[in-house]
């Protein structure tokens, strides 16, 4: 089993770095994470997990041991392939992924490319009693859905072409009497006030 590679980054993608760790070249999967963290021609650390398939021998690359733990548990669920698990980790950070399973927000995990309702619902029931290490503090998680609604509701409108700043009041106003809102409702509710 490959536990880590030290060496210099060869070649490097958003999906994938080539490490060179003295002269032999180790093809790595990561994530957009990883990548950002990586540098062509510098030295480079990652924690890497081994996965031997009938028709393959495959190595992913994280930057840090938390990373990996997170792609270990998502493979873990079943449906969850280890390139959906990067596609996860490469859109969503690791406390959005663990307040997004700990909130219950399919919604949140549906944004990476391929994974669908179900899968989602999947991930949530699996792993929500594992994930608590990865979360931001309990009580940060309401506002950083909250947040998000607000965010994604103020999106919405700027692509119908209402300024951010004449929404946005609004859109705390209707949050604090309704902290359950959704996304469609409060992109309502803003359109009836403004």
């Amino acid at each position: 089993m490959i536990f880590s590679l030290k060496g210099s980054v060869q070649e490097l993608t958003p999906t994938y770095a080539v490490i060179d760790v003295q002269g032999v070249g180790y093809y790595v999967g990561i994530s957009l994470m990883t990548s950002q963290a990586l540098a062509l021609n510098k030295p480079a650390f990652l924690f890497t997990q081994q996965i031997i398939r009938e028709d393959a021998h495959l190595l992913f690359g994280f930057n840090t041991r938390s990373e990996k733990e997170m792609f270990n548990l998502l493979i873990s669920v079943n449906g969850v392939g280890a390139v959906s698990a990067l596609i996860l980790l490469s859109t969503l950070s690791l406390e959005e992924i663990a307040s997004a399973i700990l909130s219950r927000n399919s919604a949140l995990i549906q944004k990476a490319k391929g994974i669908g309702a179900k899968t989602a619902e999947r991930i949530i029931v699996d792993l929500k009693d594992k994930v608590q290490k990865f979360s931001i503090a309990e009580e940060n998680i309401s506002s950083f859905v909250d947040n998000k609604v607000k965010e994604e509701s103020l999106s919405a409108l700027e692509v119908l072409g209402i300024p951010k700043r004449m929404s946005e009041k609004i859109a705390d106003r209707m949050m604090k009497q309704n902290p359950e809102i959704s996304v469609e409702e409060l992109v309502k509710q803003i359109l009836k006030n403004i």
